[in-house]
């Protein structure tokens, strides 16, 4: 009996971390962005949300995964960008990729003429890409999905490069969301300007920009400290990136 109490109470344990990771960029950015919105902006959001904050519906997008509703949205998490093109040469998947579908939230969401649940969905999947797309791997080459096919050790045990890049190193910090949101630093006047400059195409660009880094690893593919050490300031940039752009969007739509 004592066995059967110790398993029960461990189950749930697991879960719990397990339904985690990840969630922590995510809401990080969501979390930055709040920080940096128009106050008229805030309060239209803040409406269409239910009061729940960016921070909170920042992984919803990953939540609905196992519905099988949302099934036609699996392929906008990314988009792959072979080495030396443009996303203007690539051939286009038909049910949508990353940044097609930002694009399409922007004027969607602009054009105001959507119904109430509409408006919140494509709120809440604009929040979740945007941050997705400033982790490189969301931005892939031809041939392994993103870094999946990528198998390494991350401290001795089984991973792969585009989860190192998702969880792993975030998740090696200990941090929360909001000590994670801390930790990345507060961007000046001229970085927020010159960030929210530019557009969701650039951004992409600079994903692809960022693979040869990410691409190294050492040929026996044993991950750890020194990996994290020499990419952990760029995790940082891109979570900061990606809330005070994502801010940008929204003060847009909504300031």
């Amino acid at each position: 009996m004592k066995k059967i109490v110790c398993i029960l109470l461990f189950i749930p344990l697991f879960v719990t971390q397990a339904m985690a990771w990840g969630q922590n960029g995510h809401r990080a950015v969501g979390l930055i962005a709040e920080q940096h919105l128009k106050k008229k902006a805030q309060k239209k959001i803040s409406k269409i949300l239910a009061d729940n904050s960016l921070a909170e519906v920042s992984v919803w997008m990953d939540d609905i995964k196992s519905d099988s509703v949302y099934d036609h949205t699996h392929d906008w998490h990314w988009v792959t960008v072979p080495g030396g093109m443009k996303y203007e040469q690539t051939a286009k998947n038909p049910n949508g990729d990353i940044i097609m579908k930002i694009e399409e939230l922007v004027a969607a969401l602009k054009a105001d003429d959507l119904t109430e649940k509409q408006e919140e969905e494509y709120l809440k999947y604009l929040v979740h890409l945007v941050g997705d797309l400033h982790q490189p791997l969301h931005v892939g080459k031809e041939g392994d999905s993103g870094g999946n096919a990528v198998k390494l050790q991350w401290f001795g045990q089984p991973s792969n490069l585009h989860r190192v890049w998702d969880t792993d190193m975030i998740e090696g910090k200990n941090l929360s969301y909001s000590e994670l949101a801390h930790f990345v630093g507060t961007p000046s006047k001229q970085q927020v300007k010159t960030w929210q400059s530019t557009g969701v195409r650039d951004w992409a660009y600079e994903s692809v920009q960022l693979r040869e880094q990410v691409y190294s690893i050492p040929q026996d593919g044993r991950l750890g400290y020194r990996y994290s050490y020499d990419n952990f300031s760029t995790v940082e940039q891109r979570i900061l990136q990606a809330g005070v752009r994502l801010a940008g969007l929204l003060n847009e739509i909504y300031g």
